[in-house]
């Protein structure tokens, strides 16, 4: 068992007109969060127990049909002590 636990952030690029299809595929992933849709860009937050789950994550998001690009943007590495019982971190 782990004792961190992995956070990032990616923007994902679409076709405009096709963000809404890409957005809705994504949510259905493990580990991965939408907080955030304009046309042609999402924002998703990826999590896991280690940084080769989130990779594998946004390898998988870039070979999804209607993907241009995915592109990681922040990582963060939270030891279990830092999450509270409900989840939350004590970071913010």
């Amino acid at each position: 068992m782990s004792d961190s636990h992995h956070i990032s952030s990616a923007v994902v690029v679409t076709r405009p007109e096709l963000t809404d299809k890409v957005a809705s595929r994504l949510v259905m992933l493990e580990g991965v969060e939408v907080h955030a849709a304009k046309p042609g860009k999402i924002v998703v937050v990826i999590e896991g127990p280690h940084s080769s789950v989130l990779g594998e994550t946004l390898i998988r998001i870039s070979a999804m049909d209607d993907v241009l690009a995915a592109h990681m943007v922040f990582e963060q590495v939270m030891q279990k002590k830092e999450v509270r019982d409900d989840e939350r971190t004590d970071a913010a």
